[in-house]
């Protein structure tokens, strides 16, 4: 494997959506054996009640799932303290950025939120807005 996409909410919503620009990303990084995770937690943020569950568990078939370990959680605490950020509005994506930064490099983070990820995941991970 050659890096990692990593997709936050809005890149696996996009994915279940059949958004073709998150389905060009996949398939780019299919062609390039580029790993493509979600961490778990996604899975519940990003599920939408007006998608069956046949067509959202086919988008999440297509992804490497990553539980948010302890590791995990740990580092995500520690980022959100070191920008002195807290509580859930940033939970979330600190997840998402440590998830990131675990993954074998280079990475890429699909988000619509990358002014938050860029701040927590800082240069080294490559930021992309869908």
């Amino acid at each position: 494997m050659s890096g990692t996409l990593v997709l936050d909410c809005e890149g696996l919503s996009k994915l279940v959506q059949r958004s073709p620009e998150v389905t060009e990303w996949l398939a780019a990084a299919e062609d390039e054996d580029i790993r493509v995770v979600t961490s778990s937690v996604t899975l519940v943020e990003a599920r939408d009640p007006k998608v069956t569950q046949a067509r959202f568990d086919y988008a999440v078939s297509r992804v490497n799932i990553v539980p948010p370990t302890e590791a995990i959680s740990r580092h995500a605490s520690k980022l959100l303290a070191a920008v002195g950020l807290h509580g859930h509005t940033y939970a979330l994506d600190a997840i998402v950025a440590a998830t990131a930064l675990a993954s074998p490099a280079p990475v890429t983070v699909l988000t619509s939120d990358p002014e938050d990820l860029l701040v927590l995941c800082r240069p080294g991970v490559r930021i992309v807005k869908v």
